[in-house]
């Protein structure tokens, strides 16, 4: 479930800066830069988690979503931008409207969907042992430039720019949902990712996370992320890998989950933007001249089924991740990719929804961070 996401279709502008294209410079900022990720010592991936075995799954049929707070949007006064803020309307719920026919993002925009970009964003960073990112960006030395792919809410380049105040953030996206009040050194740009990059001025930290079902061409995209950065900078990437699977064979194989996640997977692969693209950033990575590749495995439980802390944790915040997302990952790939009728997949959801809470079925997510470095 992807990264980009946006506001509801409120059509009045209402923050931000400027135009694509024109991130930031170097912000100028004196203070130290916070301790790299490599000083923190490694961060390791999942290995096999065991089944709690007094989890008692909650049963009340709540199906309703985790708000964790909203958005605003970028501010213009151009006809331009304006129309950005006219999103289409579709299943009752908003996409986005810049580039709609090129850029073929499938996932709303709106409010319930931003909450839940949200709350992934927060697993993330749980799942890191509490860091925004894992590779050892900058070795110690203050980053200069920093560029979030994707930044949907804006929420991990606005955290990486209150702990690295010496550092300028730029975040890009398709839909103008970024927060009015942002630290002085982010700023939040509207551009398609599969563009051509125009930037001026190079990075030396690329970031993207949850981008998979949204490019097209991964290897154009690693190959523009690599010319853009500076000798010796870094690219990390994080994505879930679908379809969901289990390891104890819980997880059947009529299992409507599983059947619903397939059938994503299908419409996905239609569309030229697979929901599978994590299993091939290593080598991507590689082939587009990165060195020092790195990929660690991680698993996010469908609900708190582990016996570990911290993954029951993860599996108590994902569960209400997929209550909130499964509708907003679905209805644009089945209806105009496979062609359902919106009843058929509001039946099929229903079940999904009714075995997502079923503490017997042992299933999760992959989710791979990947990371390289440009050569000095």
């Amino acid at each position: 479930m992807a990264d980009t996401a946006s506001k509801t279709g409120d059509s009045s502008p209402r923050r931000g800066t400027a135009s694509p294209k024109s991130p930031p410079g170097p912000s100028g900022g004196s203070n130290p830069a916070s301790p790299p990720a490599s000083a923190l010592g490694p961060v390791a991936g999942t290995g096999h988690l065991e089944v709690d075995p007094d989890f008692v799954a909650d049963d009340d049929g709540d199906d309703g979503d985790s708000a964790m707070g909203s958005r605003g949007g970028l501010s213009d006064t151009t006809s331009v931008m304006s129309s950005i803020f006219k999103f289409r309307e579709e299943n009752g719920r908003t996409y986005h409207a810049y580039r709609a026919e090129e850029a073929a993002y499938f996932m709303p925009n709106d409010e319930p969907e931003n909450e839940r970009l949200d709350l992934q964003h927060h697993m993330c960073v749980r799942m890191q042992d509490n860091r925004l990112y894992v590779c050892p960006a900058g070795n110690g030395k203050p980053l200069s430039r920093v560029l979030d792919l994707g930044t949907g809410t804006g929420i991990w380049a606005v955290d990486f720019a209150d702990e690295h105040p010496e550092t300028s953030v730029a975040g890009i996206d398709l839909s103008p949902i970024q927060p009015d009040c942002v630290p002085p050194n982010a700023e939040f740009f509207i551009d398609d990712l599969e563009s051509d990059w125009n930037y001026h001025t190079k990075f030396d930290f690329i970031y993207g996370r949850m981008l998979t079902g949204s490019i097209k061409d991964w290897p154009r995209l690693m190959a523009q992320a690599f010319d853009n950065l500076n000798p010796g900078g870094y690219i990390e990437l994080c994505d879930s890998i679908n379809p969901l699977q289990s390891d104890d064979g819980t997880l059947k194989e009529d299992s409507a989950l599983l059947k619903w996640n397939q059938l994503l997977v299908q419409a996905s692969d239609k569309l030229g933007r697979s929901l599978e693209s994590a299993k091939h950033y290593e080598r991507q990575l590689r082939e587009a001249g990165f060195e020092d590749v790195t990929e660690i495995e991680f698993k996010w439980p469908l609900n708190p089924w582990p016996r570990d802390a911290r993954y029951k944790e993860l599996g108590e915040w994902n569960y209400f991740n997929v209550l909130s997302g499964i509708q907003a990952v679905s209805l644009m790939l089945f209806t105009n990719v496979l062609g359902w009728p919106v009843i058929e997949i509001e039946v099929l959801l229903s079940q999904v929804r009714k075995e997502a809470k079923n503490r017997d079925i042992h299933a999760y997510w992959p989710v791979r961070v990947v990371y390289g470095k440009k050569p000095e």
